[in-house]
């Protein structure tokens, strides 16, 4: 019975790997690779950060004695790597499949930690590696093919077309409202509005990212892209979101706990660009009912687990030897260590009073 099965199961696998197209794979290889360079980026840069903390000024007090050592600048070449991989994919896959395969880099984070860093992980954690795998499978086999775009002009005209237009539109109004009127007033107690703005923002970036890595692709392939103004305007685009998008989500790691911060950013920012995908590429029209129902329960589960995995981190780091419970996260939240071990006091995750000047 058993051979049976795996015999069963090796079809599957073999029947999903055949239906999918080369785009697709190749899309799907540089997510994963990326994933990988991106997860052992921050372990080969904290360990930098150590060493080069035990014999200078550490970065957490003001030193810069790690732009002197070489592990840690491996570290920022390994998650350039990681970045420029996760970028080409957009330009083979759909952002459907490429996007939430990020939630990898947080696996293999977690376990690199767990064995180079001897950072435990709780067994709750690997139930949440777990989940996260097997998510990110489930889209993996049933992820739409990739459109077939033979010039940068046709992504303009979907990028103009009366459905993303409306939705683009609707986005840079709420990203308007919220950094001039909410985030003033509110944006150092409650972190949905920092973290509003990077995903918002992020969700129009990953749509110019992939127009011009598919004006790239077609440019190396012998159709030059680069002498029309659409291409250039994408570029534009890219580099106006990008900065944006690191501004907000600097200050709401600098206010929040990290802890917090990341689960949340990851589901918003995936969720928008998840719905940016579908109003631009419609890249589920092209499938069934049943697909797109297989792929949202992928996505829920790849939440499921990216919110375990992170939530099972303070019992991990933070939890007592002693027994006592870990306190709830809406009363405090501990601050983790920061990459050079140095730890905070505990913040709330709402502040009831901030000091107001006189």
């Amino acid at each position: 019975m058993v051979p049976l099965a795996v015999s069963h199961g090796a079809n599957f696998v073999a029947a999903a790997y055949r239906g999918m197209s080369p785009d697709n794979i190749k899309g799907l290889l540089l997510a994963l690779s990326s994933s990988a360079f991106i997860g052992a980026s921050f372990i080969i840069k904290k360990k930098g950060l150590k060493k080069a903390g035990a014999s200078s000024v550490r970065a957490a007090v003001g030193g810069y004695s790690y732009l002197y050592e070489p592990l840690w600048w491996a570290g920022m070449i390994t998650m350039i790597v990681g970045e420029v991989a996760n970028f080409a994919a957009y330009a083979f896959a759909p952002a459907i499949l490429v996007t939430p395969l990020g939630a990898l880099s947080i696996i293999i984070s977690a376990a690199l930690a767990h064995i180079i860093l001897h950072e435990r992980l709780h067994i709750f954690g690997l139930l949440g590696c777990v989940l996260c795998v097997v998510g990110s499978t489930t889209i993996v086999l049933h992820a739409p093919q990739e459109r077939e775009i033979e010039s940068v002009k046709e992504v303009w005209n979907l990028a103009t077309e009366p459905a993303f237009a409306c939705y683009a539109s609707i986005v840079i109004a709420a990203i308007f409202v919220l950094i001039f009127c909410y985030i003033p007033q509110y944006g150092q107690t409650n972190l949905l509005f920092y973290i509003g703005v990077c995903s918002l923002v992020g969700s129009l970036s990953v749509m110019g990212v992939k127009a011009l890595g598919i004006a790239l692709k077609l440019t190396f392939s012998g159709m030059n892209q680069l002498m029309y103004p659409q291409t250039w305007a994408f570029a534009i685009l890219v580099l106006i979101c990008v900065v944006t998008q690191m501004n907000y989500l600097n200050r709401a790691l600098d206010t929040f706990n990290t802890a917090v911060v990341s689960p949340i950013y990851y589901v918003m920012f995936t969720s928008f660009t998840i719905l940016a995908s579908m109003m631009m590429f419609k890249d589920w029209d092209r499938q069934n009912p049943t697909q797109v129902a297989t792929e949202i329960c992928g996505f829920v589960t790849i939440l499921a687990g990216t919110f375990l995995l992170h939530r099972t981190k303070d019992m991990a780091d933070g939890g007592r030897g002693n027994g006592d419970p870990i306190p709830s996260l809406s009363m405090r939240l501990p601050k983790h260590a920061d990459e050079n071990g140095v730890s905070y006091e505990g913040i709330p995750l709402k502040c009831q009073e901030l000091p107001r000047s006189p």
